[in-house]
């Protein structure tokens, strides 16, 4: 168990310091993602073919076409996720995508026929006005910003990998983490292929870009993966975010990123918020596990 939670600590760790990373590679946002999701896809390639485990994808074909779109999903997120962190600095865009859990939140009763609570209406809330906030100025000066935009389809499509992810329930542990980020590198190919050719100068950016691949993404999905399964949802519920608070204080300790005194509240609503209604669900679910 010990063991499960330094792993899962580290994971989140590697994953809240993908924009401080990113911030060191000379390259725009999706050939960023390219190289990200191509060595993160062969590490768990390889990572899978150590461990023997036998492909059962084919089985379903419905879960199989669920893991794709989230595959999809994953991989368009993170092209304006980190198109955010390059026009909008780290700190808001990690904020703006994590509304990406809240959305979740508050579609489920719809999709996966959960009860509306009140929990999950205020914290809903709270990301609102937090996000309000965060983005105050801008609104008011009528500047919302392209790299805000980005912030937020990056939460959408957040939202839309989830949803499908959970929606695949054949494929589970390191076929899914796996079969994700292949379908999520196949698309962001596709798309690079078709906007610009596969051509990238990586002169300077080699070194960032095989940590961000190999460590950031391979060793910290494997990581993620592998222990998530081991802990209690409370636990990973409440962990998870260290990923999005660890992403705003290496912000401003590394980027020097700044955030005003209301801007501070925003972060405390939307990142609190967030982490209350998905706290109350967990706990919702050990209830019924128990009952």
């Amino acid at each position: 168990m010990k063991n499960a939670y330094l792993k899962y600590v580290i994971a989140l760790l590697l994953f809240g310091s993908n924009g401080i990373i990113a911030s060191y590679i000379l390259l725009n946002s999706y050939e960023i993602v390219y190289f990200r999701t191509l060595i993160g896809s062969l590490f768990l390639i390889f990572v899978f073919a150590l461990s023997k485990q036998k492909l059962g994808f084919w089985k379903n074909k419905s879960h199989f076409l669920y893991l794709v779109i989230s595959g999809v999903a994953m991989g368009a997120s993170w092209i304006f996720l980190f198109e955010a962190y390059a026009q909008i600095g780290v700190s808001i865009a990690t904020l703006a995508y994590y509304c990406g859990p809240v959305i979740v939140m508050i579609l489920s009763p719809f999709i996966f026929k959960e009860k509306m609570t009140s929990a999950k209406f205020f914290s809903f809330l709270a990301v609102i006005i937090g996000m309000l906030c965060v983005n105050g100025k801008a609104i008011l000066q009528g500047q919302i910003t392209l790299g805000l935009v980005f912030g937020i389809l990056a939460a959408i499509m957040y939202a839309v990998m989830v949803i499908f992810n959970k929606k695949a329930k054949s494929i589970i542990g390191l076929e899914n983490a796996t079969g994700q980020l292949v379908i999520s590198f196949l698309t962001v190919a596709i798309f690079m292929g078709l906007k610009q050719g596969f051509f990238v100068d990586l002169d300077g950016n080699i070194i960032p870009i095989l940590i961000i691949g190999i460590v950031n993404t391979g060793i910290g999905c494997y990581f993620y993966f592998s222990s998530i399964d081991s802990l209690p949802v409370q636990s990973v519920s409440t962990l998870g975010y260290l990923e999005p608070l660890s992403a705003l204080i290496f912000s401003v300790a590394i980027l020097g990123e700044k955030l005003d005194l209301v801007q501070i509240v925003g972060a405390v609503l939307i990142l609190g918020g967030a982490a209350y209604g998905e706290l109350f669900r967990s706990k919702n679910k050990l209830k019924e596990e128990k009952g």
